[in-house]
């Protein structure tokens, strides 16, 4: 964990309008700053950036947030990673209130280093490798391509990284994945003969390999013959400290600009499927490493985009990655994102596709994609025999964990809806059997579906004068406020972290980024991108007298007001009769205009 305080202070260092512009180019608009929006496609700008708030804001998709919330968004980091990437910017250390996080770090370290040092070996390997380049060449791939992808050749020699990491005993190597060690502890390279594609992290650093021979179909048939074992066709690293198959994309961090211009994302299952269309003009594209979709490469794809496309080949286990992609996408799909499902015409990968028949025809193509929605009715009604009361059962019994997985919740009731309707039943009674109960809201569930405050409430106003200043949170009359509101709990909420030390002054993008996670977030948020720079705190210290003011007289009648009902139901007694005149008299004095002398 990293501390409160620390967060604090980093964001009271950097510059909103700095760190954006690291990534977008940013126009000064009166106040503030604007640009096209990096996080979706427009012609307009609506992005806007604000010096005096600290905050960014998109008034078209609604994406929001502090320099580490842009950070986390723009470059798809983590909250740690995204904190460690300003830090470092700032010239900042950052301190760590758990040990153990420093170990894992300084472990992975020079592992980071070994895997650069490989990368620019391999490279530098490919320039001179005819055999290599030819490969490359005849599949299309121009030199700015391969030296975007950091694409690189290993040599084939059985230990030909002892030219680099002189060294060729270091545990560390055999760690990493870049050397094998077998039972009579004798060591070769992994990968020999191979063209090589760097596998990056969020933060650009080398974190694994795949490989992919250069044989082809003869070449290998023709090992077979003579009993050299050509390997598979790709190899790829191990599971090591730096890298977890499950988890990354290869191509990400090159695909991340027009995947936020897209507001697109393709998911093929080939590293040549990712540089082949990158080279056609396709750059949206990234691949799984190895394995089938993983619910984390779901889960980080929704963050990057609102349409994620798996494009498959369509044979049998095309398939299977297809009914994979679509399970492990039920647990995190958000209604209004759509995940889709492509599946290439006759035998041909996207990157045969796209060098026979062209981009436009490759992107016409994408748009004929099936909705998950559509799969999962499609698939779950092939497998079952819907003119018979059997298959009909088998139906919803087949759905049944399959919806209670959907975490959208408007989504899960339309495809309720789909499988009551072949199942010859109410949707009541589907849901009755499938135990579906109502959803609560998911991390990812869109802002507006929380309630908004009420503009008119005077907890709101009072919200709204106290996120430009926290200190006035302290001079609230808690007796008099209405705390069951969203409004009345963000206010208790922010005079206890005020109380407490833990709130900076001023500072709406501090404010936020301290209620990052919590129920008060998307209301603050909604509020903060409607407050005005261009006001003066004088009048909007009146403001909030005022509404104090208002604040003890509505007290006031309110308990005129049951007074008065006791009189009338003759309860009564002497003591509430002499509070009646004192509360009358009050509010005679606070509605009297003050004099003017």
């Amino acid at each position: 964990m990293i501390p409160e305080s620390f967060i604090q202070e980093l964001l009271a260092r950097v510059d909103i309008v700095d760190v954006v512009e690291r990534y977008i180019q940013l126009k000064k608009a009166g106040a503030n700053y604007q640009a096209c929006c990096p996080f979706h496609a427009e012609k307009t700008p609506s992005f806007t950036v604000s010096p005096s708030k600290q905050f960014y804001h998109c008034f078209g998709c609604g994406a929001h947030g502090s320099a580490i919330g842009f950070v986390m968004q723009y470059a798809g980091l983590g909250f740690i990673d995204a904190v460690e990437e300003l830090a470092q910017s700032a010239g900042m250390p950052v301190p760590r209130e758990a040990a153990h996080a420093q170990v894992e770090r300084a472990k992975k370290a020079p592992l980071t280093e070994l895997m650069a040092r490989a990368m620019k070996f391999y490279r530098d390997q490919l320039k001179a490798s005819p055999k290599a380049i030819d490969y490359l060449k005849k599949r299309g791939l121009s030199g700015e391509i391969a030296a975007r992808f950091g694409l690189g050749y290993a040599p084939d020699e059985w230990q030909a990284l002892e030219q680099v990491f002189p060294d060729y005993r270091d545990a560390a190597l055999v760690e990493c994945g870049l050397v094998i060690e077998n039972e009579q502890g004798r060591r070769y390279d992994r990968f020999r003969d191979r063209v090589m594609f760097p596998i990056l992290d969020q933060r650009g650093n080398v974190i694994g390999f795949g490989g992919r021979t250069i044989a082809d179909v003869k070449e290998a048939a023709d090992g077979a013959s003579t009993g050299t074992a050509p390997g598979p066709k790709y190899l790829n690293s191990p599971e090591t400290p730096l890298f977890e198959k499950g988890r990354e994309l290869y191509g990400l961090p090159q695909a991340r600009k027009a995947i936020h211009e897209s507001d697109t994302v393709i998911v093929v299952e080939g590293y040549m499927d990712v540089v082949g269309l990158a080279q056609s003009g396709v750059e949206n594209v990234v691949a799984t490493l190895g394995t089938a979709a993983t619910g984390m490469n779901v889960q980080k794809l929704l963050k990057q985009a609102d349409r994620v496309v798996f494009c498959f080949d369509r044979d049998s286990a095309g398939d299977r990655a297809a009914w994979r992609a679509m399970e492990v996408s039920l647990d995190y799909l958000v209604d209004g994102k759509s995940v889709e499902i492509l599946q290439m015409p006759g035998n041909q990968d996207p990157d045969e596709f796209i060098r026979e028949n062209g981009r436009e025809a490759f992107v016409n193509h994408t748009r004929t994609a099936t909705r998950l929605s559509e799969f999962f009715i499609r698939e779950l009604s092939r497998q079952s025999n819907l003119s018979m009361a059997e298959g009909r059962a088998k139906l919803v019994n087949d759905a049944k964990p399959l919806l209670q997985r959907i975490s959208a919740p408007i989504l899960r009731i339309q495809l309720a809806r789909e499988i009551a309707v072949r199942a010859q039943v109410s949707q009541a009674e589907l849901e009755a059997q499938c135990g579906l109960k109502p959803l609560a809201r998911t991390r990812y569930a869109p802002a507006q579906m929380q309630r908004r405050p009420a503009p008119q409430s005077i907890e709101h106003q009072l919200l709204e004068l106290v996120l430009r200043r926290p200190e006035r949170a302290g001079r609230l009359p808690w007796d008099r406020l209405a705390l069951e509101t969203a409004e009345g709990q963000a206010l208790r909420a922010i005079a206890d972290a005020f109380e407490h030390g833990e709130l900076p002054v001023d500072g709406v993008g501090l404010l936020l980024e301290y209620f990052r996670g919590s129920p008060h977030e998307a209301m603050i948020a909604g509020m903060v991108t409607t407050l005005r720079d261009d006001v003066d705190e004088g009048a909007l210290e009146t403001v909030f007298a005022d509404a104090l003011t208002r604040l003890h007289q509505a007290s006031l009648s309110q308990n005129i007001t049951e007074l008065n009902a006791s009189a009338r139901a003759g309860t009564l007694d002497g003591e509430g009769r002499r509070r009646l005149a004192d509360l009358l008299q009050a509010k005679s004095r606070a509605t009297q205009p003050s004099k003017v002398t």
